[in-house]
Parts: C-alpha cells; sequence; structure tokens
C-alpha cells in the first residue's frame, strides 16, 4: 500500500491500533516505506497518568511503556507493509526483545521519536530494530519481535507454548 502523503495522523493510526486512551502510545507518523521503516513519535505530557506514581516528585515514563509505544509503531509499519488495516479478529502479539536498552530518562514535555526498522519477515515471525531519541539523544534500543493472530483463533492460542502476549497486555 503507498500513501503519497506518507504521514499518519491519530485518526489514521487508530485504523491500524485497537489501541485507545491511555494505552494508545503513539500520536503521529513523520513518515514511513513500506516493508522497510518508520518514523513517529509520542508526544510526553505532564498529564500522563502514569506520572502520578511514577514517580510523583520525579516523573519518568516507564521504560516498558516506551517499549510498548516502539511496538505499537512496529505494528503500524506491518500493516502498511502488507496493505491492509486489522479487522476485529487481527491482533499483534509481542513474541520477543532483545537487546533492549534505556540510555536516557523521558518525561513531561519529551517528544519521544522512534525509528523502527523491518529486519525480517520469516514463519510469521516480524523482527525490527527499534530506536527511540529525544532532541536527538539516544533514549533507547531494542530487537523486537511480533506475530499477527485471529482471535478466532483462540484454541491456538490459549494453548501456544511460544509465550506470546498481547501487544498491550
Amino acid at each position: 500500500m503507498e500513501n503519497i502523503d506518507k504521514t499518519l495522523d491519530i485518526n489514521q493510526i487508530k485504523q491500524y491500533l485497537p489501541h485507545r486512551y491511555p494505552m494508545l502510545l503513539v500520536d503521529r507518523v513523520l513518515t514511513w516505506e513500506s516493508g522497510k521503516t518508520i518514523t513517529a513519535i509520542k508526544n510526553v505530557t505532564a498529564n500522563e497518568e502514569f506520572f502520578n506514581g511514577h514517580f510523583p516528585n520525579k516523573p519518568v515514563m516507564p521504560g516498558v511503556l516506551m517499549v510498548e509505544a516502539m511496538a505499537q509503531t512496529a505494528a503500524i509499519l506491518s500493516f502498511l507493509t502488507m496493505g491492509k488495516k486489522p479487522d476485529e479478529n487481527t491482533i499483534v502479539y509481542f513474541v520477543g526483545i532483545d537487546n533492549v536498552r534505556f540510555k536516557r530518562p523521558v518525561g513531561p514535555g519529551d517528544q519521544l521519536k522512534m525509528d523502527v526498522e523491518i529486519l525480517r519477515v520469516a514463519r510469521g515471525i516480524w523482527k525490527y530494530k527499534a530506536v527511540a531519541t529525544v532532541d536527538g539523544q539516544l533514549a533507547l534500543e531494542a530487537e523486537l519481535m511480533c506475530t499477527l493472530r485471529s482471535t478466532s483463533d483462540e484454541t491456538k492460542t490459549a494453548t501456544t507454548t511460544t509465550g506470546e502476549t498481547p501487544v498491550g497486555a
């Protein structure tokens, strides 16, 4: 699916992800290239629910949510690459993460810029290299692995031995 504009606003993003506030962690897609890369942003505001407890006197975005934002960005790239939008029976599962490194804290007022690259797709598993920066400084990096499944195939998902966790779970 080729998109002349190569950007997606929040309403278009919602067509590719089932997540909604407060778990929708991608605010805008700046650019993407089918089968290759995507760049998206998460605007981190002082009003984020997690800052109430993480941490009240020194607010820091939880690392797991930064990884989740990159996984959501990767899921959007996968759907754009396949040239389709998910239906109510399609879900992206997080199946692995390697080499995650947190390099700087992210807090209110920061804009998390996420660059995700498809490394390979094999046997239904998508592997990505993901890097997130704030003001050009590396915040975190990781290799992510995801797979797309049909929720109508709940028996297979319930009996899987791969330890699959839904993106957003």
